[in-house]
């Protein structure tokens, strides 16, 4: 379970306002709810998607506010509530533990995302907060499995068509709307698809060290291999032990630059890059978006990865 923080506090709190005016807030609010299906998304992504193939027909709203970590979420007994009520609940079964058990008081409401993208990655488990080295050495080389699947786009595009089936479920009416939107956005992401394979195809280095292991399908789908220094949770620092080993490798294999993020604190992946000589840059895993991202809306930030990647890896 991700550990509770001001931030995630302030995250709820945010989350449970929005959530409030979309489900039982002002009659204005009600009114707009009433004009579409009424969606909430776990995180930007699945918002994004949603936003796409609902188009017009649809209102959704995020439960992950914008600047807020994902991973963080805290959920209050008015969220969990409001949930119970929409239309329908887009969510990633493992992602944000906290939002797994509200996803099944939603019932039938709630429909997980991770199915239709097909998580076949996997990452071996980093030491949990505070675990002793027994602890960790008992589950030591552990297999979990990978989440972060949009940074691939086509496992995104997949998500965009089954989503719009699961839209047309629950309005038939929209059904050749959502077919059509789904199509579109296909279109886009598979775009952006061949742009990053051929931006990505001819690299100097081709291991790529991040703050935290949420590249693994990027890297999985253009032939490069991720180090993640904290392991799939942002907020599971790596002991002195690993960061030294981190170090070692980043110096072996000839990386120039580690990537810091811009929802994680950058302390850890900085003290790395500092020990082994070599730059930092920032690489967006789109798990939310702020005024610090390089883009408005997923295409951007993507592109803006891309032109990251391709001089942090030296790519011709």
């Amino acid at each position: 379970m991700p550990r509770t923080s001001t931030r995630a506090v302030a995250s709820a709190a945010a989350a449970a306002t929005a959530l409030l005016l979309t489900g039982c807030g002002s009659d204005d609010a009600q009114a707009g709810a009433a004009d579409g299906v009424a969606v909430v998304a776990a995180f930007y992504p699945l918002q994004w998607a949603a936003e796409r193939v609902g188009g017009d027909r649809v209102d959704v709203t995020s439960l992950t506010p914008p600047g807020a970590e994902p991973h963080d979420l805290e959920l209050t007994p008015q969220d969990v509530a409001t949930l119970t009520e929409t239309d329908l609940l887009v969510y990633l079964e493992g992602f944000q533990p906290a939002l797994d058990d509200a996803a099944a008081e939603a019932g039938d409401a709630a429909w997980d995302a991770g199915q239709a993208a097909d998580l076949s990655l996997t990452t071996e488990a980093h030491e949990h907060e505070g675990e002793t080295e027994e602890e960790h050495a008992e589950h030591g080389g552990e297999e979990t499995p990978d989440p972060h699947f949009w940074l691939d786009p086509t496992r995104l595009a997949d998500v965009g068509d089954a989503l719009a089936d699961r839209l047309a479920e629950v309005d038939p009416d929209g059904a050749a709307t959502f077919r059509d939107n789904a199509a579109a956005l296909r279109g886009d992401l598979e775009a952006l698809d061949a742009e990053m394979e051929q931006g990505l195809a001819d690299c100097a280095v081709t291991t790529m060290v991040t703050s935290h292991d949420a590249f693994g399908y990027l890297a999985d789908r253009y032939g490069l291999e991720v180090v993640g220094i904290n392991g799939l949770s942002p907020s599971a620092e790596p002991d002195p032990a690993q960061l030294a080993e981190i170090s070692t490798l980043v110096r072996e294999r000839g990386v120039t630059t580690v990537y810091t993020e811009t929802l994680v604190d950058p302390a850890v992946a900085e003290t790395v890059a500092e020990e082994a000589g070599v730059q930092t840059a920032v690489l967006d895993p789109l798990e939310g978006l702020t005024d610090e991202s390089a883009g408005s809306d997923y295409l951007e930030v993507m592109r803006a990865d891309l032109a990251t990647l391709q001089e942090g890896q030296g790519c011709a």
